[in-house]
């Protein structure tokens, strides 16, 4: 992985459904929250659009996200929050995940808040390696 690449995709060995789970289920190994999982293919559906498969997992460790928004200035990285991770089917038929290198956005941020991200964005990454391999 490119440690600067702002988005970073991988091919899922599961379906959409199963890599979804499995992400839910390594998330909360790690003592993660799983505030919702939207899913963009019924949502555009009700307004008469047809797209493929695309669920997005919202995660959340009290953890990180407790340290971004204890103090008054750095409340305004809580547009990073919840950690997002994409699952997704493309016209080859295969699943894919993607997330956000959270990592390469702290520049300019107050350390506290750079740390915090840091973390959630490395213990994000483990999770997603945990269930689609090496990113």
């Amino acid at each position: 992985m490119n440690p600067n690449q702002l988005i970073i995709e991988q091919v899922s060995p599961f379906d959409v459904a199963t890599t979804v789970a499995k992400l839910i289920d390594a998330a909360a190994k790690k003592d993660w929250q799983n505030p919702a999982v939207h899913n963009l293919q019924q949502s555009l559906a009700k307004s008469g659009k047809e797209v493929r498969p695309v669920q997005v997992v919202e995660i959340c460790k009290p953890d990180y996200s407790g340290k971004m928004l204890e103090k008054n200035d750095e409340r305004i990285s809580s547009i990073l929050m919840p950690c997002r991770i994409s699952v997704y089917e493309k016209e080859d038929g295969k699943t894919y995940v993607a997330l956000l290198n959270m990592g390469a956005m702290t520049a300019g941020m107050p350390d506290s808040t750079a740390n915090a991200i840091h973390g959630a964005s490395d213990e994000t990454f483990e999770i997603v390696r945990s269930v689609v391999g090496v990113l």
